[in-house]
């Protein structure tokens, strides 16, 4: 380090036998100190380091701001950073504040990526997040997922309403393969789950009954349970799993591929060239499978009746129809139709949210399952507790 004569002149830095690498330090204001960078600053000429200003920073009344100034720059490459990194370095632990505004704007832009580098020796080290912190973030995020969920329903109904009065642009194909997916496709697993569920309360039942000699209303528990809870619920869960995860993948598929953003830049909406046919087929169905899940679990309850417990079939259906309400079977229905539109809105939202990657369609689908099944419980829920205040 060189010795200065008077302590208000600029000095330059000794440079030993490369001459070219121009460094001077002015400290003729004491609230700014500047710092003149010129001519040639390579790697192979042996640059110099920040380290050989910072006993002027270290003085009794250190300056408030250092500007750098490259007026007179002439060449660099990486040294010019790693040198102007270091200065940022001892500038900030002293408080003082660096100017760089006189630098090239490659240079700056360099400087940015090295200090944000966790390599850096300025890596910025982030307290942790407190507790309230993260679920007040948590909340947020809630709120904000809800709110995405709201405005999709309102499309979903504002499209509605064009095809109420035949405004909604969409395919009536698309309607009748929906249709068909929802309705004839979905009759197997239908039949599978409501019969094993009619034999299993039934079997449940005949197990307690029979202690009292009461083995004819095993007909009475399967027929209201089934007509008025399981049939649709199960039918319910079932069309989860099988038509929301396929509407979640469908979409989701189209929105990897683009073709939503294609539809959208063609000024056809994608709610109502979508949405609008899923959701209206599926309502569709949902009644009539859930009528045809109270028939096969009916029929369940009887294989159990007639085998078990030495009814005759002819009993068991009338004292089944005598339990039946017509009131109970409304509501069954109502209640399906309420789940068919949860159904459908979960899939279609799970696949319009769908992330751009392959794996992103999966999630989807595994979204739309989880969330149109835990929805359907707790409409259930609502319903039971409606249905009781309303005397059904």
């Amino acid at each position: 380090m060189g010795v200065r004569a008077n302590p208000q002149a600029p000095f330059a830095i000794p440079r030993g036998e490369n001459q070219s690498t121009g460094l001077q330090l002015e400290t003729a204001n004491p609230d700014c100190f500047t710092v003149r960078l010129s001519g040639v600053w390579r790697i192979r000429h042996g640059m110099p380091n920040a380290s050989q200003l910072e006993d002027s920073f270290n003085s009794q009344s250190p300056p408030r701001r250092v500007r750098v100034e490259a007026t007179g720059l002439a060449e660099w490459d990486s040294s010019l950073v790693s040198f102007l990194t270091g200065l940022m370095q001892a500038c900030h632990a002293r408080g003082i504040t660096l100017e760089r505004s006189g630098l090239p704007h490659g240079l700056n832009r360099l400087l940015d990526l090295a200090a944000a580098s966790p390599e850096s020796g300025e890596a910025r080290i982030t307290a942790p997040e407190s507790l309230l912190a993260r679920t007040g973030r948590n909340i947020l995020a809630r709120l904000e997922g809800l709110g995405r969920y709201l405005d999709f329903i309102g499309s979903v109904i504002l499209a509605l309403g064009a095809t109420m009065v035949g405004r909604a642009r969409y395919r009536r194909i698309d309607l009748v393969e929906v249709l068909q997916a929802t309705g004839a496709n979905a009759l197997g697993i239908v039949t599978l789950i409501s019969y094993l569920v009619g034999i299993i309360m039934a079997f449940m039942g005949a197990v307690q009954l029979q202690q009292f000699g009461a083995s004819i209303y095993v007909a009475n528990l399967v027929a209201i349970a089934t007509v008025r809870e399981m049939g649709a619920m199960m039918t319910g869960v079932i069309m989860s799993g099988r038509t929301g995860a396929a509407f979640a993948a469908q979409l989701g598929a189209m929105k990897v591929t683009q073709e939503i953003d294609a539809l959208a830049t063609m000024g056809i909406s994608p709610i109502e060239f979508l949405v609008v046919p899923r959701v209206i087929g599926l309502v569709l169905m949902m009644p009539l499978l859930c009528l045809y899940a109270d028939f096969v679990g009916i029929l369940g309850g009887a294989t159990v009746g007639v085998t078990m417990l030495g009814l005759t079939f002819h009993s068991y259906w009338q004292q089944t129809i005598a339990a039946i309400w017509l009131i109970s079977l409304a509501g069954g229905l109502v209640k399906s139709i309420v789940y068919g539109v949860l159904i459908a809105i979960a899939g279609c939202y799970q696949g319009f949210q769908c992330g751009d990657s392959s794996s992103a369609v999966g999630d989807a689908a595994t979204a739309a399952v989880v969330s149109s099944i835990v929805m359907i419980v707790v409409a259930c829920g609502l319903f039971a507790v409606m249905f009781n205040i309303l005397g059904f």
